[in-house]
């Protein structure tokens, strides 16, 4: 809007006279205000005159013309006093100033602002104030602290020169205390820094310095504000051009006197045009003024509003628009539409379309027209309504028919001639501005002639050089009222109702409803009224309204009901919302398992969470208590059941002010604990999502606070933190630019069929739906007569904004609805049926039989905090005057306060929930549960309270105009969504059916405190099925007793019947039900429109949305078709989005909560297992107490571990299932021993000292395991390693793929192409690790880097030739040691032979290369370490007294600090075994026994391959090869030692490893017609029989009849430990059930065995016999009569030759039917062995 600046103001002592005129209507409470000037600016003139002339004006918003006095030669003291004396100085007496009371909890300190802060220059002279570019700092007098200068930040062009001139009228300001800005009106300044005036605010009175530094840097007072300049005048308005522009929100000066009755409208937006504009301009943009000619610009005088009462809104169309003028909105509504020449070829591609279908202008005005003309009387146009008419006449009608100029304007008004006069062409061929001014003219014409005026008039302007042209004005009432309205953001609208109300414009509409509808003095009713009371009030429980108590006995009636259960509510979780934790769950794995190393759970061993909510007390004392209720705070483990109550409320955080201060603890938090995954979660986060470096210059809004915390640098970098955002709306993070993947979000999954039993979510699309049940009486409804009474006032003021007038319309509703139920019966028929039935249920719900005092709540929403306020105020003191203080309570929520609730209704809610904590109040919605109370819901959006199941009604009905967003119109309906009784959902749709069959429903309704519902004339399905209202059920809300409707308890079989909830009923305005009824209506439906005003359609045109499109699909929608705005969060956004975000999105009011924190803790135990591991808990087998041997417990002595006799019994529980050895002693619990099913496991928690497989992934290591790109395997080397085996007697040739960084182990030759040898360290703690492994390339524990503490060593994984691709894939760091192919069936024996043979035959080149060096051949160290693919953790078991027995304490340690303790042994090389036990559970609880023992070691060993040269593994070995290497090396007269001091942890692996062949015939089954399980006894057969044969190797075939049958072989050994079975130089497992004990005897010279004197054997088992064994040997064993020998041979005729060398036919007895061979081929080299008896 702008100023007329036609015609001039020649005297100041008349504009002096209008102002004070004005000012006085202003604040008069009778009657209209007179007409003022507003924003009036004229370019000031030397004008030589006489300063008395020259009087100062007021202005309605606080802005002044300067005055024009400047007086030389007087000190800035003397210019304070003068320009007192000036603004005082007027031609009419002073008029009191009419101060608003500042709003509730805000300071009043003089020299503070309303926030508390201090802006007295003493106090903040040495602060850092941030000062806006444009802005000075200024100092202000209070007259309240004379002695303190108040410190503001002026906009300087709001502050004269040096000479007094060229200050904008008005005021643009910030507040430096506590820094809120955007104050445009010096009045709403004057309030918020507390001047406290008693005259109207003037900034020339009160702005009086300039404020400058000092030397030393602190503010001080600076040269005085010169606001009087010298020889100024006020000069033409013409003469000078237009006005410059203020701001956006100026008030034109009258052209002509304006009637008495009218008041000139404010602007809304940014697009109401000033008088200089630029055509077609951005809505955001604001336009700086520039000169424009007369001529050049459209003048709309204030006479076009005051007569017609219309502010004309231009729609722009096509071609350019002229300047205006004057009265005028500008609005960019459908001008895209017009774009479609703008389309991209991928939008039209998408669309379908090609460039041959666009349609000219001709053809979109045409199109227009019609869209226009099909509008109704209460219809507005809509972008997407006009978008869908535009594509589909591209599809159907390409191009358009062709249409010449002159066919153009005929055709135009046939179009419009159907709309009854309602639409109008005006066709001009000179251009757009003369179009538009003929209009306005006719407008003004018509409206003295009192005729019809169109609601649209489409002016064309057909001009031969440029094109037609064309746009639409808006002169309907309604129309034109509602697109300016809609045209504001909900910030802008809030502060415009703001400013009507701080201003009192609303003064005389207060007037209009002082009467009553029947035209009493309302207020004057009330009074007497509550003087015919006499202090008396109306019974709050039982009786009627006619019933009256004295207060006080009223007061301590007791409401203490029958069942306080009703009211309580246990915290649970149900399916749904564990389903969706797991789905979070699952999208959380997805991003840790997508390899772009953004989230290692791996590294994670706690969670830590924080829960940002929108600024509301109640939400965040609500998820509080969900947390409390949740228990997650214990589960999580991060407080303990003390404190957990207490402090839920510091893991939620308000995004208020303090929430920076909040979130920078909580984020160092995060760095500080790299080792816990914290969780940010942001609930409600589709509110306040806007850029916080935007700078909207709003008051009482944390604008960009959300973005600020959610997107600062600090969340997105922390590798720890994960961000959940949870979001019933989350349209505006779907945009192009969002942050969110697709990938990442998490859809509620779809309301399944509950049974009877259980509750029903009723939500949006429920509501929708619900308009079809056809039941007379519908839950979403339109109250038609109140939308009759709204338009009629709306047309009497059409200053204010609707929503002000709907709020006034809706107190005097309620207030006479009250008067009706009590002192006024006659005003029932002049209340709208809806709000009566709402009292009538308020005040009477409690008074029924059976309620106990509970009733229901009414929620009535109001955006604005100031309506709001008033509307408490008013419906209080009109309860209060009728008596009805005790029946219901009145409450106010606004975000930032607390609940506030008499005490009297406060003990109420404690009896009903037997609650006797005396300081308990309601901190929730949900703890006034059965409270009969009317709640106003204040803010600009609904904030995701959880309200009551008593909540019965929600009275939308201030929901109109400015609602046109989806998200802002699903926010309000979502206030009513909520859990309902299944039956009660499916009653209406069962009677939906009968009607349909033309059937009449006939339902008996036996609940008492059930109300017939008013039937609304707004729905459509009330008008199609108004004749069932007798015979259809009226729905109730809230909570039911059970005796009240026994008799429908059977519908679900239970009894009693639990509490019965409703679907709410909800209120409507006729525009937001239009909307949401608009499928069933043939309109715009809500889902079309824009998702958000912080969005904006990416294209011109686009397809429609449909209206089933859920979940990724419509997401998708979304994303390809909405754009971020400039001042939208993710407007700046990386193009990529953030990895570790993720999206929640459910209906509103579904259970989010309960879910989110069901997550956190699963997340937790999902952590918890991901850093457990099952490992073997077994304890060792029959251990013997020894006698202390060595004193020192760090390492072992050498004399007294000679001194310890060898334990030959293999007692780790993994050779439970093998042959026990023969020795002096024997466990004592053999006898009768059963081996367990299954070996037992422990879940234990890993350490930072574990060994990991190949899935681990953390910063540490991910150079250390980690797969790199193809091109890096190729860095990898084969090289072959050739070398003589005097046991296979031929050479052997080993394979290494050795990386690259890998290379500094080996020795090269000179070439650098051949493998000479690998290093070995000198006397060091540095052995080489060999890891054999099979199948197990991901499960094997092979990454040791932790386990080493990262030091550097050299690891070899030898793997089978087959599996060398799939080990060089998984783990292309490490170096592999390749088996020859001929072990690729091999079992495990063969491994470790070859570990052996290698490392003692580089050994020996490794002496003779470092001894040309001059290095020792014993300085060489001679170990290596062999260690099994599944130890994950090694332990240190320390005693605390260690001359005592006792427990000890079992302290994790580093693989690196057990072989640095076993390595620096003194004598270590003296040693040809050294290893650790395996733990147990039972270790820590058992008495301490030996440090060190000689026993058994495996798994785990440090091998002196110098010392054991001449000892091999046995290569053939698939099982118990780790027994007999430990007994040939004890025989051969070496020490073993195991150190009991530390203990090793085996995982559970349940793949790969040494597991059995899968044996099967040497056919293929396809050839066998019926294939029968293999028996073990089928795996030998008789030599050159016709048995099937097995594709097996014969070794494995071998042991496996061993230990599955050997009782047929040794019959006599069975259970006989007394008689055990001889084994020379081999161990060999003899079925482990039966127990046949096995004596181990070394037949090499020297060899340390057991004494056998005395001992008599059951058999003999000669197994591969070699030269050492003779006959003489033998011949020294006894057996008993009938022992059974068996020798095993590599083929026949081997086997013969050693029965004939070892003369065993002597003493034993053969058979030609006891030879034997392993079921193989000859070609798989079978193994024979013969049985005999001996004599």
């Amino acid at each position: 809007m702008g100023n007329s600046y036609a015609g001039q103001l020649k005297s100041a002592r008349f504009e002096e006279a209008l102002h004070n005129s004005i000012e006085a209507s202003l604040r008069s409470s009778n009657g209209d205000p007179q007409p003022i000037f507003t924003q009036l600016y004229l370019e000031p003139e030397p004008y030589p005159g006489n300063m008395e002339d020259m009087k100062p004006k007021a202005h309605l918003h606080g802005g002044e013309l300067p005055g024009h006095d400047l007086l030389n030669g007087h000190s800035s003291n003397d210019m304070e006093d003068l320009e007192d004396d000036d603004d005082s100085d007027t031609s009419s007496p002073p008029l009191p100033y009419l101060h608003t009371s500042p709003p509730d909890g805000c300071c009043t300190l003089d020299g503070f602002c309303q926030a508390g802060k201090d802006l007295r220059l003493v106090s903040i002279a040495t602060e850092s104030i941030e000062v806006p570019a444009g802005f000075e700092l200024v100092g202000a007098k209070s007259p309240s602290v004379p002695e303190h200068i108040l410190v503001c930040a002026v906009d300087r062009r709001f502050l004269p020169d040096e000479n007094g001139k060229n200050a904008l009228l008005g005021f643009s300001g910030n507040c430096v205390g506590c820094g809120e800005k955007g104050f445009r009106y010096f009045t709403e300044f004057s309030n918020h820094i507390n001047l406290k005036l008693s005259t109207q605010p003037k900034k020339q009175k009160h702005l009086k310095y300039y404020l400058v530094k000092n030397s030393q840097g602190a503010l001080c007072k600076g040269p005085l504000i010169c606001w009087k300049g010298k020889n100024t005048h006020l000069s033409s308005a013409m003469s000078n051009g237009p006005p410059k522009k203020r701001h956006r929100s100026w008030h034109p000066s009258p052209l002509v006197p304006v009637p008495p009755t009218v008041v000139p409208v404010p602007a809304f937006h940014p697009t109401v045009y000033s008088p200089v504009c630029t055509p077609q301009l951005p809505a955001a943009e604001v336009v700086q003024p520039q000169p424009v000619t007369t001529g050049k610009a459209v003048i709309v005088p204030d006479i076009t509003l005051n007569s017609s009462r219309v502010r004309p809104v231009v729609l722009i169309g096509h071609g350019a628009l002229p300047y205006f003028c004057g009265n005028v909105v500008l609005s960019p509504l459908l001008v895209n539409c017009y774009k479609c020449n703008q389309l991209t070829a991928k939008t039209m591609d998408s669309l379908g379309l090609s460039s041959s279908q666009l349609l000219s202008v001709e053809t979109m005005i045409l199109l227009t027209l019609q869209y226009l003309a099909r509008l109704g009387p209460e219809q507005i146009p809509m972008r997407e309504e006009l978008e869908q008419i535009v594509l589909k006449a591209m599809l159907c009608c390409p191009g358009g028919p062709a249409i010449s100029p002159s066919q153009l304007p005929w055709l135009a008004r046939l179009e419009a001639s159907v709309s009854g006069g309602t639409v109008q062409v005006l066709v001009n061929n000179n251009s757009l501005k003369d179009g538009i001014s003929e209009s306005l003219r006719s407008l003004n014409e018509s409206t003295h002639q009192q005729q019809c005026q169109p609601t649209y008039v489409v002016i064309i302007c057909a001009n031969k050089m440029g094109g037609n042209e064309f746009c639409i004005l808006v002169l309907g009432k309604y129309q034109a009222r509602t697109l300016a309205e809609g045209m504001l953001t909900a910030i802008e609208f809030l502060k415009e109702i703001s400013y009507e109300l701080i201003t009192g414009k609303v003064v005389t509409m207060t007037s209009f409803f002082r009467t009553t509808s029947l035209g009493d003095n309302l207020d004057k009713q009330l009074l007497q009224y509550q003087r015919r009371m006499k202090g008396q009030v109306i019974q709050p429980v039982l009786g009627d309204v006619t019933d009256h108590i004295h207060s006080q006995e009223a007061a301590s009636m007791s409401t203490q009901p029958d069942r306080v259960e009703l009211l309580s509510k246990v915290f649970q979780i149900y399916p749904a919302q564990l389903r969706v934790a797991r789905m979070l769950l699952s999208q959380v794995c997805s991003i840790a398992d997508s390899g772009t190393q953004n989230l290692n759970l791996g590294r994670f061993c706690k969670v830590d969470f924080v829960i940002l909510v929108p600024p509301s007390n109640v939400l965040m004392h609500q998820t509080a208590q969900r947390i409390r209720q949740s228990g997650v705070l214990l589960d999580l483990g991060i407080e303990d059941a003390l404190s957990a109550h207490e402090k839920s409320v510091n893991y939620v955080v308000c995004l208020d002010d303090a929430a920076p201060t909040k979130m920078e603890a909580f984020m160092n938090k995060v760095k500080q604990n790299p080792y816990t995954l914290f969780v940010l979660i942001h609930d409600d986060s589709h509110v306040n999502l806007t850029s916080g470096t935007a700078d909207f210059g709003t008051k009482g809004e944390f604008q960009g606070f959300a973005d600020r915390v959610v997107n600062c640098q600090e969340v997105l970098n922390a590798m720890n933190l994960l961000v959940l955002q949870v979001s019933s709306f989350p349209y505006t993070m779907q945009t192009r630019q969002s942050r969110i993947s697709l990938h990442n979000e998490v859809h509620w999954p779809p309301t399944e069929s509950p049974s009877c039993k259980e509750q029903v979510y009723f939500g949006l699309t429920d509501y929708s739906s619900s308009l079809q049940w056809g039941v007379a009486s519908p839950i979403l409804r339109c109250d038609d007569a109140f939308e009759k009474m709204a338009v009629t006032i709306l047309e009497r003021y059409p200053d204010l904004h609707s929503m002000v007038i709907r709020c006034f319309l809706m107190i005097q509703q309620y207030t006479e609805a009250m008067m009706a139920m009590t002192s006024s019966p006659s005003l029932r028929d002049h209340i709208t049926p809806e709000t009566l039935a709402m009292v009538e249920d308020l005040i009477n719900a409690p008074k029924r039989e059976g309620s106990q005092g509970q009733g229901h709540m009414i929620l009535i929403r109001i955006p604005s905090p100031q309506l709001a306020k008033v509307a408490r105020d008013r419906l209080e003191d009109v309860r209060d005057k009728l008596g009805l203080q005790l029946c219901f309570a009145v409450l106010l929520r606004n975000p930032e306060m607390e609940l506030n609730l008499p005490d009297n209704f406060i003990s109420r809610l404690k009896a009903w929930r037997g609650i006797v904590n005396e300081k308990w109040v309601p901190r929730t919605f949900e703890d006034l549960e059965g409270l009969p109370c009317i709640l106003i819901l204040t803010g600009q959006d609904p904030l995701g309270e959880t309200l009551p199941r008593s909540l019965k009604y929600c009275d939308l009905r201030l929901i109109a105009t400015g609602y046109h967003t989806r998200t802002a119109l699903e926010q309000e309906l979502a206030l009513a969504c909520t859990y309902v009784t299944t039956p009660v959902v499916q009653e209406p749709k069962k009677a939906t059916t009968q009607e349909s069959d033309g059937e009449k429903a006939n339902t008996i309704l036996n609940d008492g405190d059930e109300l017939e519902r008013p039937q609304s004339n707004g729905s459509a399905a009330t008008r199609t099925s108004g004749e069932y209202l007798t015979s259809l059920r009226y729905w109730i809300v809230g909570l039911k007793i059970s005796s009240s409707t026994s008799s429908q308890s059977t519908q679900c079989g239970r009894a009693p019947k639990p509490a019965r909830v409703s679907p709410r009923t909800v209120i409507m305005s006729r525009p937001a039900y239009n909307l949401l009824s608009g499928e069933s209506g043939g309109q715009l439906s809500a889902i079309s429109l824009l998702p958000h005003y912080d969005m904006e359609w990416s294209s011109p045109l686009k397809p429609p949305i449909s209206q089933t499109l859920r979940g990724i699909e419509e997401s998708l929608y979304y994303r390809q078709w909405t754009t971020a705005r400039q001042h939208h969060a993710d407007y700046a956004a990386s193009s990529e989005p953030h990895p570790r975000r993720v999206l929640l999105i459910g209906p509103p009011q579904v259970g989010k909560t309960g879910a989110y924190l069901q997550f956190l803790r699963i997340l937790f135990r999902m952590l918890i297992r991901l850093l457990e591991v099952d490992v073997y808990d077994e304890e060792e087998q029959g251990e013997e107490e020894e006698v202390s041997a060595s004193v020192n417990f760090q390492w072992p002595d050498i004399e007294g571990i000679q001194r310890l006799p060898f334990d030959p019994y293999p007692r780790d529980p993994k050779f439970r299932k093998a042959s026990p050895v023969y020795s002096d002693k024997m466990p004592k619990c053999l006898k009768g021993y059963q081996t367990p099913a299954k070996r037992e496991t422990k879940s234990i928690r890993l350490s930072k000292f574990a060994a990991h497989n190949a899935f681990h992934h953390c910063e540490q290591c991910h150079h250390y395991c980690e797969a790199g790109p193809a091109s890096q395997l190729s860095e990898c080397v084969f090289h072959t390693f050739t070398f003589c085996s005097s046991m296979l007697g031929e050479e052997v040739q080993l394979q290494f793929v050795i990386p690259k960084a890998k290379e500094k182990h080996f020795v090269f030759s000179q070439q650098g192409s051949h493998l000479e040898s690998m290093r070995l360290p000198l006397i060091s703690n540095k052995s080489p690790i060999f890891t054999p492994t099979t199948g197990r390339q991901e499960h094997g524990l092979l990454n040791i880097f932790h386990a080493l503490e990262g030091a550097s060593h050299l690891h070899i994984l030898v793997v089978k030739q087959f599996e060398m691709p799939l080990y060089r894939k998984y783990w292309p760091n490490h170096i592999l040691l390749v088996l020859p192919a001929m072990f690729n069936n091999a079992g495990v024996g063969a491994a470790r032979f070859m570990i052996k043979e290698l490392s003692y035959h580089n050994l020996e080149l490794e002496r003779n290369r470092l001894e040309e060096q001059g290095v020792k051949r014993q300085n060489v160290w001679p170990f290596i370490v062999m260690m099994d693919d599944s130890c994950v953790l090694w332990n240190a078991h320390q005693t605390f007294n260690p001359t005592r027995a006792g427990s000890s304490a079992i302290t994790n340690v580093s693989l690196k600090t057990v072989l640095k303790l076993m390595e620096t042994t003194p004598k270590i090389s003296l040693y040809a075994m050294c290893g650790t036990r395996k733990w147990s559970s039972g270790l820590s609880h058992q008495p301490r026994g030996q440090p060190f023992s000689r026993c058994h070691l495996h798994d785990f060993i440090l091998l002196n391959v110098d010392l054991t040269q001449n000892v091999q593994y046995d290569l053939n070995r698939y099982s118990c090869e780790e027994v007999d290497f430990n007994l040939r090396v004890n025989s051969s007269g070496l020490l073993l030692c195991r150190f009991n001091n530390f203990s090793f942890m085996k995982k559970h692996i349940p793949v790969g490893g040494n597991k059995d062949f899968l044996v099967k015939p040497k056919l293929m089954v396809s050839e066998i017609e019926n294939p029968v399980p293999i028996r073990p006894a089928q795996y030998v057969c008789a030599p050159d029989s016709e048995q099937t044969l097995l594709d097996a190797p014969a070794q494995f075939l071998l042991e496996k009849f061993l230990q599955s049958c050997s009782h047929r072989l040794f019959p006599m050994a069975v259970e006989n430990r007394d008689n055990p079975v001889l084994s020379i130089d081999s161990y060999l497992n003899l079925s482990p059930e039966v127990r046949i004990t096995v004596c181990y005897f070394n037949s090499r010279p020297h060899s340390t065995n057991l004494n056998h004197q005395g001992l008599v054997f059951s058999g003999l088992l000669l197994y591969l016999s070699d030269s050492f064994i003779v006959s003489g040997l033998l011949k020294k064993f006894r057996f008993l009569q009938g022992a059974t020998l068996c020798v095993i041979c590599q083929d026949r005729s081997s086997l013969r030759q050693t029965i004939v060398r070892l003369e065993l036919e002597d003493e034993w007895q053969f058979r030609l039917w006891d030879e034997f061979q392993t079921a193989n081929c000859s070609a798989d080299r079978p193994l024979y062995f013969l049985t005999g008896r001996h004599n």
